[in-house]
């Protein structure tokens, strides 16, 4: 079942290692032993999820680090198809989408604020407010933690709303509606913005729209929680592509977006100063001998800069690049099966060790070890259960 149709039924010299919430300054090949010396063991991994089956909402694991087996430990119950989740940036409050064209009545989706417990990693509801659209499918925070924006997929708008000095949400300052249409009817009849994204710098918000064949790139107001577009308002992909999800090299030089649609992968030289894309190349996801039916969900970068895979729905699989350094260009390194059905999103633990794939169809969350030279993937045996999975999102459990 694709999106569309759901809602139709449904009514990363030094850089900064992300943890999800806050950040570590450092490089990258000392990620681990800065984990080390901090004493962290284990992260907590939050699972979002649909609720039209047996989800009951937003899962909580604890990962050991030395091993990358999951095991449960609490679900946020309550919240209607927690798809997407994003964290604030000091560890203490959860942001979920509720991807529903309405709630309660009312016609749009909305975003609901949880605390987080930091010793059990239960998570407290705050409030929920209207998102500004309809099927908000993804989310991202500003760095300083005084707004949240969220794509709405079904509605085509992107939305701003801000958060509250004790982690609540306050009611939207703003809303932008794309406009227009590609060549795919049945997918690109009109705007969908897919994800959001926020630049190295946090001056600049990208939005690619699977229904425009664009990423939409704003400048951000933060005084007033205003979207702007950027003097370039956009940069193309191929038509029909269907840009989805978009990762950002850790350096800032470079920026990679995956293409539902057309399983293709497309690198882009970023310019920080003018917040502007250039295309290096398209390549695609796909082996050249499949045959069937595949989109494209997610892609990250490594931790380490090195390597960039993405995921593929059909074929089942995780798509491997290794990054050329001095271009940003891809190289092929292989594919490696996710072991189940339809692998949505999928998370790298901070110190690149483990990938770990959600397979939304399967109801399964497999973790894989990234072997570091190669960047290739190899499964550990752990496989913990959720019910149709779609988001991973890590933190450290502080010892």
């Amino acid at each position: 079942m694709n999106r569309g149709e759901m809602m139709r039924n449904l009514g990363l010299g030094a850089a900064t290692i992300a943890f999800g919430l806050g950040t570590l300054n450092i490089s990258p090949s000392s990620a681990t032993e800065a984990i080390a010396k901090q004493g962290v063991r284990e992260l907590f991994l939050y699972v979002g999820t649909y609720t039209y089956g047996k989800s009951e909402g937003i899962y909580v694991h604890r990962m050991d680090l030395s091993s990358g087996a999951l095991k449960f430990a609490s679900v946020a119950k309550g919240v209607v198809n927690p798809s997407f989740l994003a964290f604030g940036p000091r560890r203490r409050h959860l942001y979920a989408v509720c991807e529903v064209s309405r709630l309660a009545g009312k016609p749009g989706g909305a975003v609901s604020a949880f605390r987080i417990d930091p010793k059990t990693g239960k998570l407290t509801y705050l409030n929920r407010q209207a998102s500004g659209g309809a099927g908000p499918c993804h989310l991202s925070v500003h760095k300083k933690g005084n707004f949240v924006f969220v794509a709405h997929y079904a509605g085509g708008s992107v939305s701003v709303l801000p958060i509250q000095d004790d982690g609540q949400l306050g009611k939207v300052s703003d809303v932008v509606q794309h406009q227009g249409s590609s060549v795919n009817p049945r997918r690109q009849e009109g705007p969908h913005p897919h994800s959001v994204n926020l630049g190295p710098a946090n001056r600049y918000l990208f939005v690619p729209d699977l229904g425009l064949d664009k990423i939409m790139i704003y400048g951000l107001d933060m005084t007033h929680g205003k979207l702007k577009p950027n003097e370039e308002p956009w940069a193309r992909v191929k038509a029909g592509a269907g840009p989805r999800h978009f990762a950002f090299h850790p350096n800032g030089r470079y920026a990679y977006v995956i293409n539902e649609l057309n399983s293709t992968l497309t690198a882009f030289g970023y310019d920080e100063k003018l917040g502007r894309l250039r295309e290096l190349e398209t390549v695609p996801t796909l082996p050249g001998d499949f045959k069937g039916r595949n989109t494209c969900a997610d892609v990250h970068v490594s931790p380490s800069g090195r390597f960039l895979y993405g995921s593929n729905r059909g074929h089942d699989s995780i798509v491997i690049f290794a990054i050329e350094e001095g271009t940003g260009k891809l190289a092929y390194v292989g594919h490696e099966p996710t072991q189940g059905k339809t692998p949505r999103n999928f998370a790298i633990d901070p110190t690149g060790t483990f990938l770990l794939a959600a397979n939304q169809n399967s109801g399964t969350i497999v973790t894989f070890r990234i072997d570091r030279p190669t960047g290739r993937l190899s499964a550990t045996g752990h496989v913990a259960n959720v019910p149709a999975p779609v988001c991973l999102k890590m933190i450290p459990i502080s010892p």
